[in-house]
Order: structure tokens, then C-alpha cells, then sequence
């Protein structure tokens, strides 16, 4: 498997969970100085390694025959401020719809804590512009994730794999927000309870799984 067929499996994936649209949405991953990232106008349900295209982190391409997605300067920024080894950007439903309505998304579950915690809404700018890329780049500083106000949002990750996870967890934390506030009020989870959070998930190596031993029965 290449770099290009991770990229297009990723993204085949990710419609077929319903968070990419026809071709709204774009993923990328990195290896090395090569970023292969879906290319402009592709059907993403649908998306083959000759649909993927590797470019620098300068935005020379160097392998693939189809323009880039018009949201390359996004990819290239975040990967520049970062380092993270995979960019999902998405118009997910939900996700999309809280990135029209707040300003963050504040940790109502522990699970969020995964991404960093509360989530930034980046000011709006037109897709595909340096603005967008330096907002949403800012977004992300401490996080896995963030959403691009009247837009939708971008996870990343050390993996495709995880960065593709971050995605997903994210659009489940904005759903269950909405669903909450349909309800009522939703109540926030405190400074002290998500820092207590943190110190029982480190102490139970939480999503780490582990041998059952007779010290850890």
C-alpha cells in the first residue's frame, strides 16, 4: 500500500461514514517530505490513488496527473505550524452546524478531552484563501481538531488512521452537543473535572489496552 492508497481509502471511509459529501472535503497525510492529498473535484465515496496527488510541503507536485484540492494552502500551513502527520478537513452535518451557531464547542463529555478540549470555532474567511489557512492553523494551536465558522471542520493526527478517528470524534461531540441543547441547558464539565479526568486516564491507561497481570487483575 502507497501513501496515495491510504489517502483515497481514508477518504472513502470518511463518506462512508457520512462525513464527506460529494466532493466537499479533503484529506492529506504526510511521509517525509511527500504529502499526498485528494485532488480537486473528486468524488471522495469514490476516490482512487490516481486521484490523489503528492506535492511538497511548498506545494510542488511530484507524483499525480489531477490538480490539488483548493484547500492545499490549508494542508501546507497546518502541517508548517504542526508537524502532525495527517489533515482531515470536512463539511461533516453536525460538526458544520455548531461551526455556524458557536464560537466553541465546550467539553460536555470526558472523551473530548482526547482532542484537547474545548474546541475553537476559526473565524470565517473564502475557502481556499491564505486567510482561512492562518485561522484555521491558529484553531488548532494545543488541539486535534477545530471548526471553520459557516464552514465545517478540520482534525489531524500523528496517522491517517488517527487523524481520521479525531474527525469522527468530533462530529459524535458536536451531535451529542445538539442533542443536548434540545433538551435543555447542557452543563459543562468544570476546569477541575476534566483535569480530574486526566489524572484517572493516565493512572488507568485509558484507551491503552494492557495484560491482565496479578498486579492488574
Amino acid at each position: 500500500m502507497t501513501l496515495r492508497d491510504d489517502v483515497a481509502g481514508a477518504a472513502r471511509r470518511l463518506a462512508t461514514e457520512g462525513l464527506l459529501i460529494g466532493t466537499a472535503g479533503n484529506v492529506s497525510a504526510r511521509e517525509g517530505d511527500r504529502i499526498a492529498v485528494t485532488a480537486t473535484g473528486v468524488v471522495l465515496a469514490d476516490c482512487t490513488p490516481e486521484q490523489v496527488t503528492v506535492v511538497t510541503p511548498t506545494g510542488e507536485v511530484v507524483e499525480g496527473t489531477l490538480l490539488p484540492t483548493s484547500e492545499l494552502d490549508l494542508h501546507l500551513s497546518v502541517y508548517a505550524a504542526t508537524g502532525t502527520g495527517s489533515v482531515v478537513h470536512t463539511h461533516a452535518p453536525f460538526s458544520t452546524a455548531v461551526a455556524c451557531v458557536l464560537d466553541e464547542l465546550p467539553v460536555l463529555h470526558y472523551q473530548q478531552l482526547l482532542l484537547g478540549g474545548t474546541i475553537r470555532v476559526a473565524p470565517y474567511a473564502t475557502f481556499g484563501t491564505p486567510g482561512l489557512a492562518s485561522h484555521v492553523t491558529a484553531a488548532l494551536t494545543d488541539r486535534q481538531a477545530a471548526l471553520m465558522a459557516n464552514h465545517g471542520s478540520v482534525a489531524v493526527g500523528s496517522s491517517l488512521d488517527k487523524a481520521v478517528e479525531n474527525a469522527l470524534l468530533l462530529e459524535w461531540l458536536a451531535a451529542l452537543h445538539q442533542r443536548a441543547s434540545a433538551l435543555g441547558a447542557p452543563r459543562v464539565l468544570s476546569e477541575q473535572q476534566q483535569a480530574d479526568v486526566i489524572t484517572q486516564a493516565l493512572a488507568r491507561s485509558y484507551g491503552t489496552t494492557a495484560e491482565i497481570t496479578q498486579e492488574n487483575p
